[in-house]
């Protein structure tokens, strides 16, 4: 009786469902945007490193000033592989208001990870002023290697452009970390040391030094950071307060859905009772017909959420920058979110046709 009732009021079903399925868009689409931008920011600390160290205190990485001497201190204590600067900054360039910028060493692995299109690594050196180019950043910059480009209130030589795997990374500037500290008058700071261990060496032991000698900054593994992080969290909590006031509006139109049902059908409802059919009958039926419309609707919004999201990626001023990612817990929490709505939307329909009088019900006009 469920499916024939959704049948033989098609147009309700369809709008309970596609409320319901604007709302698992609309979350899963905000969840997956702003989760890929936290795993793409995540893979630029990393950079085969376990641990990062910055400035406590700090709202944003970008404010965070780290001295570079605490690097040569880390590269001399035995649990330390490798330390490598970082400089977060962002710079001005013609007809672009806003271009990341990487300060970085020669010796940092993240350029050796990318596919060289034009220069090699051996024309990026630490005393030069030569910068490369993220494949995007090349491609809207309208520069190559040989070139010069404008960045900020100076010109530099294009040494490179390199394809990045990392959004973030392939749109950016990596410019020499002094030339970096120079042009942003940073001299003798980065914002944060990425920390590669030593073989059987823990994380541990890192933060127990930082604690002892450096009170100011702080060292936190590559997971702890991505928890703590307050950004991350702002993006994360703003995803799903979003995605919930989403449902809410798809609530409301299941709500709406169910009642226009029942009152449609009070007598069918009545001479059910009078067939023999109990309260608590009619109250699953009502349930099982919303949670079937949920359910038509979580899949169709997972549908328009993964087009949506991928048709948004092969936009081609978009491309490196948008990095979708709806992970199984998003679908998971979607569909618990959708049968909770439905559940609760159907609350007072249920319980209105448990409560009919068959007697008074068949003389409803």
């Amino acid at each position: 009786m469920i499916f024939t009732n959704l049948r033989r009021h098609r147009v309700r079903t369809a709008i309970g469902a596609t409320g319901i399925a604007l709302g698992v868009a609309t979350m899963l689409s905000v969840v997956g945007l702003l989760g890929g931008a936290v795993k793409m920011f995540e893979r630029i600390l990393r950079s085969d490193s376990q641990v990062v160290v910055f400035e406590k205190n700090v709202s944003d990485l970008f404010f965070s000033n780290v001295p570079v001497e605490v690097v040569v201190e880390l590269e001399s204590q035995p649990f330390v592989k490798e330390a490598q600067p970082v400089l977060f900054t962002i710079i001005t360039a013609p007809d672009r208001p806003v271009v990341t910028c990487f300060g970085i060493r020669a010796a940092d692995g993240r350029l050796k990870k990318g596919e060289w299109l034009q220069g090699g690594a051996a024309d990026f050196q630490d005393d030069g002023e030569g910068v490369i180019l993220g494949e995007r950043a090349a491609d809207f910059l309208h520069a190559q290697a040989g070139g010069r480009i404008e960045l900020g209130h100076g010109t530099y030589p294009v040494a490179g452009v390199v394809r990045m795997e990392n959004g973030f990374e392939n749109g950016g500037v990596f410019m020499p970390l002094l030339a970096c500290q120079k042009a942003f008058h940073k001299e003798g700071v980065c914002s944060v040391i990425t920390v590669a261990l030593a073989q059987g060496h823990e994380s541990s032991e890192v933060k127990a030094w930082m604690n002892q000698h450096h009170e100011r900054f702080t060292a936190l593994e590559n997971e702890e950071f991505s928890r703590s992080y307050s950004q991350f969290k702002i993006m994360k909590t703003t995803a799903w307060v979003v995605g919930g006031c989403a449902f809410l509006l798809g609530g409301l139109s299941v709500t709406n859905t169910m009642i226009l049902s029942v009152f449609g059908r009070i007598k069918e409802l009545a001479i059910a009772r009078v067939c023999g059919f109990s309260r608590g009958q009619l109250a699953r039926m009502i349930f099982g017909e919303s949670l079937l419309v949920s359910a038509i609707g979580t899949v169709a919004g997972w549908g328009l959420s993964s087009g949506g999201l991928y048709l948004l990626a092969m936009i081609p001023q978009l491309q490196g920058y948008v990095e979708p990612r709806i992970g199984w817990q998003e679908v998971v929490g979607a569909m618990a979110l959708a049968a909770i709505t439905a559940l609760v939307g159907a609350l007072y329909p249920a319980w209105y046709a448990a409560n009919l009088k068959p007697a008074e019900a068949l003389r409803f006009e």
